[in-house]
């Protein structure tokens, strides 16, 4: 087993990125895998690139499903868990989350927490 990272763009503020903690604590707690780390992103490492630059649809993906209701403090952002897995445990778990992000599928809805799996 080695340390995977699994990275999630997202329009959050503290609850939201909260939210976002636990659908991935409670998607690695059912499967034979550990949470090493954990850190939000503002910057990339060795670019210029803020998250801002990279996730800003989400963003506007925001306005347009909420239209004239304040984003608050939300601002995008990537949530990087680091796991101890293996590849096919760390796939598992990334589409859980995916899943659980979106529950309700393909049909047209408004996301709770704008996101992109990075």
């Amino acid at each position: 087993m080695r340390t995977r990272t699994l990275r999630f763009g997202l329009y959050a503020d503290e609850q939201g990125l909260a939210w976002v903690r636990e659908l991935v604590e409670a998607a690695v707690g059912s499967r034979s895998a550990r949470i090493v780390g954990e850190s939000v992103a503002h910057t990339f490492p060795g670019s210029e690139l803020t998250t801002a630059d990279v996730y800003d649809l989400l963003a506007e993906q925001w306005a347009v499903e909420h239209p004239g209701r304040s984003s608050g403090a939300r601002e995008p952002v990537e949530l990087r868990v680091h796991l101890v897995c293996s590849l096919r445990t760390w796939r598992a778990i990334r589409k859980t989350v995916i899943k659980a992000l979106c529950p309700e599928g393909t049909a047209p809805h408004v996301c709770r927490v704008p996101w992109m799996a990075a």
